[in-house]
């Protein structure tokens, strides 16, 4: 893959807060749920220091980006309404979200079954 193929043309939080569009110069464009991207963060945070130490996040159904922040001219700083703020997702990290999107919710749904753990925060009432 080639650095233009991995430069964005547009990247657009959705008005609903649930999602962000990003299209690539090579042709890609992805709609990366809030969830996904907030669970699957690049921070320290979540991935940790090494991949022993990535941590799982549960209970984030219902997360929203509340702002996206350009870093420079290669990422983006997401800010959810959960107050998390630390993920840096550069355009290679989002194109790889999105290129590999169903095997990573399949893993995550497949690790929070394994340790019983949900999509819902506790006590959480579904929005819709």
């Amino acid at each position: 893959m080639t650095d233009a193929a991995i430069w964005p043309t547009e990247i657009k939080v959705h008005k609903d807060r649930r999602a962000l569009t990003i299209a690539f110069e090579g042709g890609a464009s992805y709609i990366l749920p809030a969830e996904l991207l907030r669970v699957e963060s690049p921070s320290a945070e979540v991935q940790g220091h090494s991949p022993a130490d990535r941590q799982l996040v549960a209970g984030k159904r219902e997360v929203r980006i509340d702002e996206a922040i350009p870093i420079g001219n290669y990422a983006v700083r997401l800010i959810f309404d959960d107050g998390h703020s630390t993920g840096i997702y550069t355009w290679e990290l989002l194109h790889e979200l999105g290129h590999d999107q169903d095997a990573r919710w399949t893993r995550y749904l497949q690790e929070l079954a394994a340790k019983n753990l949900s999509r819902d925060a506790p006590g959480a009432v579904r929005r819709h």
